[in-house]
């Protein structure tokens, strides 16, 4: 089966030289020293030996390190669940001969080393942690399933030339700090978010350096020591589930990502008057609650004046003071998520929410406490490289495939920033995603781990 893997390997990589001379004498001669055995066009290639049981096994395993119960998902950022389920992830690292290592805010790496050590490596990975009450597949096909790659190649007799590297991405859902990608934007190099996190805190008031230091990270506090150098990696792959339909409607196995859509985030607070529900008459009210109401609405209206089907806005928090049926609040507190592929399209909706909160804070004669763009990301294109490399792997596998974006933000996002950048996306059951019901089928998965292995392989051994 090894000799059999390594010509499927090796007929990944003859597509350049065609492309550079065109001879069948440098592809018979690149195919026999890639895998070590005489290139026989004609010998059959069998399936890559994917151990679907053993990964579903793990799937499951770590999907009990959790705060709520199964089928459900929660795990937060350095709960105690999050600490036991890196310990898992580390040492399934150790076991796949992996070197692993962490950073100051608890990224893991695992690595296997190239012949060239000193090359910027090849990376893959993607995020462990859950938001509440969700499922057990975000994120953690990309972390497990890379692990898999790793193993598959390894069994397959593979030598990596540029080391091959997984990491598991610290915080990527925003749960306990409100910073979605926090492990990867640090990587990417965010000085502002460095300083920021020395002073941050949850909901709990318990800061980030206390609530790290109690999982066994900064030690030190500089943030910045977790910044990636700009020659770490060569390049950055990510396998993901969909977490939409696409895929699953039209019955294709793998989707090609070209683009990651542009997020940005805002909070926006509103204060009145507040007042007893029966004996404050309707025109004289400065109600809180109606304002964030009715933001709300004119976040749709101006997502849908866009024209566009890419962009998309949505309404996830709404908060009110002091919550009591018998009484006007007297303070709201709004949470916007809107993204779009085109960064400017974006921005403009931005724009008509900041002036329809101005607008209706007059209108209704409450306060404007806040209006905070927190997060204001511009969108990551994958490279044509890693694009290539992806949809070669699909195609020798004889795996129907299709390029789509990207509308869910990821690690891969910031990794782009650091290098060219790639995501593999398989099907997930009616696209369902952050809920108890997400699922992806073992044979999907597999699918998505012998793209990613013979994605890593190229990668590799192209210089």
């Amino acid at each position: 089966m090894a000799s059999r893997f390594l010509l499927l390997l090796s007929l990944l990589l003859i597509g350049n030289c065609i492309e550079e001379d065109g001879t069948t004498t440098t592809i018979k001669t690149t195919m026999e020293q890639f895998s070590g055995y005489p290139a026989d066009p004609s010998q059959e290639i069998h399936s890559i030996p994917v151990d679907s049981l053993a990964l579903q096994q793990q799937i499951d395993e770590l999907s009990t390190f959790s705060d709520s119960a199964a089928p459900s998902v929660t795990r937060i950022l350095y709960s105690d669940n999050d600490v036991v389920a890196r310990r898992f992830i580390k040492n399934l690292m150790g076991r796949a001969g992996l070197s692993v290592r962490e950073d100051a805010v608890g990224n893991i790496f695992g690595r296997w080393e190239g012949s060239e050590p000193d090359a910027p490596a090849v990376s893959t990975g993607s995020h462990i942690d859950a938001i509440p009450y969700s499922g057990k597949y975000d994120g953690v096909v990309g972390v497990l399933g890379a692990i898999e790659a790793i193993n598959v190649l390894k069994r397959s007799g593979f030598k990596p030339k540029r080391s091959l590297e997984v990491i598991m991405f610290t915080s990527e859902e925003p749960t306990r700090y409100g910073i979605s990608c926090l492990g990867s934007r640090l990587l990417a190099g965010s000085v502002s978010l460095a300083k920021a996190l020395t002073q941050t805190v949850d909901n709990a008031n318990i800061s980030f350096l206390d609530a790290a230091k109690s999982a066994g990270y900064a030690e030190n506090e500089d943030f910045s020591s977790v910044f990636l150098d700009e020659k770490s990696y060569s390049a950055f792959v990510e396998l993901h589930i969909e977490q939409g339909p696409i895929l699953e409607n039209e019955g294709i196995s793998i989707g090609i990502v070209t683009a990651i859509a542009a997020p940005a985030s805002i909070k926006v607070g509103f204060g009145g008057n507040g007042g007893h529900a029966g004996a404050v008459l309707m025109p004289q009210r400065n109600d809180a609650g109606l304002a964030a109401a009715e933001l709300a609405l004119a976040v749709e209206k101006h997502v849908l004046e866009s024209g566009s089907i890419d962009t998309v806005g949505t309404v996830g928090i709404l908060e009110v003071h002091p919550g009591a049926i018998n009484s006007i609040p007297s303070r709201s507190h709004i949470e916007i998520d809107t993204r779009d592929i085109d960064e400017k399209r974006r921005n403009t909706v931005i724009e008509k929410v900041h002036e329809s909160a101005v607008s209706i804070s007059k209108s209704r004669g409450v306060d404007l406490l806040e209006f905070k763009i927190v997060n204001q990301d511009p969108p990551a294109l994958s490279d044509d490289s890693v694009i290539n490399a992806m949809e070669s792997a699909a195609q020798l596998l004889g795996l129907s495939h299709k390029k789509m974006i990207s509308r869910a933000y990821h690690d891969s996002l910031f990794m782009a920033r650091k290098a060219p950048m790639g995501m593999i996306f398989i099907p997930c059951y009616k696209g369902y995603s952050h809920k108890p019901e997400e699922y992806a089928s073992p044979e999907d998965i597999a699918n998505g781990v012998k793209v990613l292995s013979l994605t890593l392989a190229k990668l590799s051994i192209n210089s």
